[in-house]
């Protein structure tokens, strides 16, 4: 049994570089300038195939001697067909591991939040997908907070958006965009026709809010807190289109993020108003990662990738409110 698995069934004691030799002789029909192609001394060209004739139990190779070319017999021929495949495979296999070391190729594990997903996501992955085509993205998403940020800590994400307002060791960040919180009210609303909207006025209105979990819903409801406001809270949502189509049926109103805020949604149309300047609120979206792991040279780019999708956003500082009359959304 031993025997005929070592010469009939399985080729052991194959070399990719015999395989070369095989290919570089049938390239060249010479022993000699198959040595000068490979880089070898013809001795061990004719070595190569020796041991590789050994291990096939065929002659591959005739050799007339003299001047006259060398040539693969039948079973030469078969093997090179073979050999073509083997080694362009492995050339194909070292190139995709060079690739991955040099964050060429690979997987890129990304944490996201909705808002992030629907207004910086697809512009950073459409311009990074033109450099690195062939690193694979995995997305995640989650709710804003401290999730993503664990996830990072943990090594379960390499990269995340992150609206966390600080960042403890070992995380580091670049920040993004600075992104306003605004007011939404339904079309008609009493407060609309006003330019900018004191916290104060939302007392004992009818209030839709994020899901508890949420870091948004804690930095609005502590504004609210220290205007004196004690809105009358009639929806949780953890879906910002579903908070918007609230609103605009008239059922409540809303202390939203700018970029959670759709603006071209027909059935969503919304009046939207600035904070006061003395209730301003402002949350800081940044990317992050693990400074104690080796980033590749993909993850880089992808963080430097986000920063000027991020730049071309153009979300304004303070949002202003137009085209109230027909209760559009407008900044």
């Amino acid at each position: 049994m031993n025997d005929s698995i070592t010469n009939h069934d399985l080729p052991l004691g194959v070399e990719v570089r015999h395989l070369a030799a095989l290919e570089a002789i049938a390239r060249t029909h010479s022993f000699s300038q198959a040595a000068v192609l490979l880089g070898y001394a013809q001795s061990a060209v004719s070595q190569q195939i020796a041991t590789l004739e050994r291990a096939v139990g065929h002659k591959l190779v005739e050799r007339p001697g003299g001047p006259r070319p060398v040539s693969l017999t039948s079973a030469g021929e078969v093997l090179l067909r073979h050999a073509i495949h083997i080694t362009a495979r492995l050339g194909a296999a070292k190139a995709d591991l060079d690739a991955l070391t040099a964050g060429e190729a690979g997987v890129l594990r990304v944490g996201t939040f909705q808002s992030a997903s629907a207004r910086l996501l697809p512009s950073t992955l459409m311009l990074f997908r033109d450099h690195w085509p062939r690193v694979t993205v995995e997305l995640r998403n989650e709710r804003p907070g401290a999730v993503l940020d664990e996830l990072v800590r943990a090594g379960r994400l390499d990269l995340a958006f992150s609206d966390t307002p600080v960042h403890a060791t070992p995380l580091a960040s670049r920040e993004l965009i600075h992104d306003p919180y605004v007011v939404m009210l339904p079309p008609g609303h009493p407060l609309g026709d006003l330019d900018e909207l004191d916290l104060s006025e939302l007392d004992g209105a009818r209030f839709i809010a994020a899901a508890t979990e949420d870091t948004c819903d804690a930095r609005v409801f502590e504004a609210l807190e220290r205007s004196g406001a004690h809105p009358h809270m009639v929806f949780r949502s953890d879906d910002n289109l579903t908070t918007q189509r609230l609103v605009a049926s008239g059922l409540g109103v809303a202390v939203v993020p700018l970029l959670a805020v759709e603006l071209f949604v027909p059935d969503a149309a919304v009046t939207v108003l600035p904070l006061a300047a003395h209730h301003q609120l402002t949350r800081r979206i940044a990317i992050v990662w693990h400074e104690d792991r080796d980033r590749s040279r993909a993850a880089e780019a992808f963080i430097e990738t986000a920063v000027a999708a991020a730049e071309r956003i153009g979300l304004p500082t303070v949002p202003v409110v137009t085209s109230r009359q027909r209760a559009t959304l407008v900044v």
